[in-house]
């Protein structure tokens, strides 16, 4: 029987904390089938250093899957506010068109009076529509449209990117991150939210009908000239790995041919969560799909990724009534 387990490529990324640096976050078999040597592979962990912002800002990341209910809104609000955390300013737009939620995840449900559509109609400045966090105040959030309502005709991709140019000049200075959370689906919605985006984030889970979507996603991303795509799954159960009812993150990986970025376990407080809008990443203690999300921040900024491993669990003892066949 063979499981899996996940390592960070750069040696200065973060995992656990130090009172948890022995837990880990998948199983933890004893030993690594590797072909060059069998000493287990370790991570150092660094949470004493602000992490390094790699490329041009701002960075402009569209979060997608094309699959619905894979956690596309989660991960958009968890990671958006991590990277607030660290220190970056963060502009997260919502580019569901009519169905949004991610006011909703957030907690901001009540303060958002202006949309994109009223900047576009010249009703209000797009400073009154952005909406700042009073618990981060680098993190902002900008709707697209309120619910069940109508957009513009002429709304579209070439709109998203004059929004985008507007945020690059505005008075306050750009924003280190602009984080696009994408409908469902490959209509106009979706070509609308990858239009001025130069990287992107694929959510998927470990199923055959997740992992479809996200394959056909992973080509209209590359024919939009999106070149740096990288990969979290999310709602991973190791127990149904290790009963091979679920694949595991190594499947995912070769099947889609993608660098990991991340790995969330699944876990029953993200309903919760959702429910109160407070984000996982700012639980305390924070629980182990929060601390996941925290990493998988911290390689987005570094532009790093996570490298899956194929362990072997280490075999049973055999003691003395062996020998009988017991």
């Amino acid at each position: 029987m063979a499981s899996l387990r996940v390592f960070s490529t750069n040696h200065q990324s973060p995992l656990l904390p130090s009172s948890l640096s022995s837990k880990p976050l998948i199983s933890l078999p004893r030993f690594v089938k590797s072909p060059s040597r069998q000493s287990p592979i370790r991570s150092v962990l660094q949470f004493n250093r602000k992490p390094e912002l790699a490329g041009e800002t701002p960075r402009i990341v569209v979060i997608t899957s094309g699959k619905g209910g894979v956690g596309k809104t989660t991960t958009t609000a968890n990671v958006g506010l991590s990277l607030a955390r660290y220190g970056f300013s963060v502009v997260a737009i919502d580019a569901d068109l009519g169905l949004r939620n991610l006011d909703l995840l957030l907690g901001l449900e009540n303060r958002v009076n202006y949309t994109v559509v009223e900047v576009l109609n010249g009703d209000c400045r797009l400073d009154q529509a952005l909406v700042r966090d009073k618990r981060w105040s680098n993190f902002e959030l900008l709707c697209i449209s309120k619910p069940r309502s109508k957009l513009p005709m002429g709304f579209g991709g070439k709109a998203l990117e004059w929004l985008v140019d507007a945020l690059k000049t505005r008075p306050e200075g750009s924003p280190d991150f602009i984080i696009i959370d994408c409908p469902a689906g490959i209509d106009a919605g979706f070509i609308t939210a990858i239009t001025p985006a130069n990287e992107a984030v694929l959510v998927t889970t470990p199923d055959i009908t997740a992992l479809r979507d996200a394959d056909r996603v992973t080509g209209l991303l590359e024919c939009d000239g999106i070149r740096d795509i990288k990969m979290i799954v999310n709602r991973v159960r190791t127990d149904m790995i290790k009963g091979e009812d679920m694949m595991s993150v190594l499947d995912v990986q070769e099947m889609l041919g993608l660098s990991l970025l991340g790995v969330i376990p699944e876990d029953s407080e993200v309903i919760r969560s959702t429910n109160r809008g407070f984000p996982l990443v700012l639980n305390k203690p924070p629980t182990l799909a929060g601390l996941a999300f925290e990493q998988a921040a911290w390689r987005l900024v570094e532009q790093d990724s996570m490298k899956a491993v194929m362990v072997e669990e280490e075999p049973k003892k055999r003691g003395f009534f062996s020998f009988f066949g017991r």
